[in-house]
């Protein structure tokens, strides 16, 4: 089978002809978007841009397309504990005079955000009844300015149009800059390799999962008082998590000495953020000259919300996703894709720039990648089809391995990873656990 996304995506990524990938299983996510094309795609980029490190010309990668469906859901099963939710008591769709507006709570800082405005208590029924008074547009606007998170469900029409929809349109799915030439270092695999993680949820923490499931030693830095708890158990696995802040300058400190310290740098601030904290682009440079940086930002890397704070579920409000998934099924309300599909898939093609990076930089040049949830968004909805729910992909109690994975809640069982490179899967030397957990140290070369 050809893969819809493979030639856009392997372009955007390598810019010349690549290897393919085979891929085996069958079924599909129940959407009206190929998602389960997209997940064995952009499983298969990673895995053959580790091919491609390893061997140099590339080897085999094999894709299990049921399993990469399931790893853009939750993969772990708990063994006599249970997880927590993965939303808030306020967070999800509310209708407003007209329309729906999606707010993201999860965060006790974005809920408070949209609270103050609404002038409710944290209570659901409280919110509902306080949003219907809003037009839709408004209230957007004004959590937003509030510093919260919010986004108003758009057609792919008015998108389009829409100065954002316009500029994301535009923009090429991957953002490269080449920063000159280095001095080659030869590389064959990942081990050795150190990665700065100061991504949030989702789209980051998959990726520096991947790559510490093949070898890379990876560092997660999270601020006092940022918590995670639904996806803490799918987002810390393989890394060690220390905790620093930012607006200290000790820890700010800390932080440029890691860095300097790093071969990657993966991070998910908004377009200003770094800048205003004292990491922009040129003191990360300056501190370490042969630095990767791979940047995620949620609404683009131009136009008027290219700051905008964003996440998956809003960038599915905002782009048509949830509109025409509400219109295909003559639903009542909206109807997002059946797992946060934009995080994951743009979680893959960040670990894929990163490997296509290292390989630049073992030839003796130093490249980064600027990467976008918007982005990846107007790719997949250039692929739509048919809703079919016969043969949709479910998990089952066969799809997880043997092997039990102590986790800092508790034992648990991980479905069997989807991706075989040159005959080996991934392989993550530590369970997964809390954050800030560990020292803000890398460990000995």
């Amino acid at each position: 089978m050809v893969n819809p996304f493979w030639n856009a995506m392997s372009d955007a990524v390598f810019g010349e002809a690549v290897e393919a990938y085979s891929a085996h299983g069958a079924g599909h996510l129940p959407s009206h978007y190929k998602v389960s094309d997209f997940a064995e795609a952009t499983v298969g980029l990673a895995g053959v841009a580790l091919a491609r490190l390893r061997a140099g010309q590339g080897g085999q990668v094999t894709v299990d397309r049921r399993l990469a469906s399931l790893w853009f859901d939750m993969t772990l099963r708990p063994d006599g504990w249970e997880a927590p939710s993965l939303w808030d008591a306020v967070a999800g769709n509310y209708r407003c005079k007209e329309g729906w507006i999606r707010l993201h709570t999860n965060a006790p800082h974005h809920r408070d955000a949209a609270l103050s405005v609404l002038g409710v208590p944290v209570d659901r029924e409280a919110v509902a009844g306080a949003v219907q008074a809003w037009d839709v547009a408004a209230l957007e606007n004004a959590i937003v300015a509030a510093n919260g998170c919010a986004a108003q469900m758009r057609s792919a029409e008015a998108w389009a149009e829409h100065p954002q929809g316009r500029a994301v349109a535009q923009e090429p799915l991957v953002h490269w800059q080449d920063h000159g030439s280095c001095s080659p270092a030869p590389i064959k695999s990942l081990n050795g390799i150190r990665v700065l993680d100061l991504t949030r949820v989702l789209a980051g923490p998959v990726a520096t999962r991947f790559l510490a499931g093949f070898g890379a030693e990876v560092l997660r830095i999270d601020p006092p008082g940022w918590n995670e708890p639904g996806v803490e158990m799918e987002v810390t696995l393989g890394k060690r998590c220390a905790g620093l802040d930012l607006t200290r300058a000790n820890d700010l400190g800390r932080v440029k000495q890691l860095l300097s310290e790093a071969d990657v740098f993966v991070h998910g601030y908004r377009g200003d953020a770094l800048e205003r904290l004292g990491l922009g682009d040129d003191v990360r440079r300056a501190v370490n000259p042969r630095l990767i940086d791979v940047r995620l930002n949620a609404y683009g890397w131009s136009g008027p919300w290219k700051n905008r704070r964003g996440f998956d579920s809003l960038v599915q409000m905002s782009c048509g996703i949830a509109a025409l998934g509400m219109a295909e099924e003559g639903a009542s309300n909206p109807v997002p894709l059946p797992v946060q599909a934009l995080d994951h898939g743009t979680g893959y093609l960040m670990a894929a720039c990163v490997l296509e990076a290292l390989a630049a930089r073992a030839q003796g040049r130093i490249k980064s990648a600027r990467v976008s949830l918007a982005r990846t968004a107007h790719l997949v909805m250039q692929h739509r089809c048919a809703l079919e729910r016969t043969g949709a992909i479910a998990s089952a109690a066969g799809d997880f391995g043997e092997v039990l994975e102590q986790t800092g809640w508790g034992p648990a069982h991980r479905i069997k990873a989807p991706l075989q490179v040159m005959g080996a899967g991934p392989r993550w030397s530590v369970g997964a656990g809390p954050l800030r957990r560990d020292p803000a140290a890398f460990g000995a070369r």
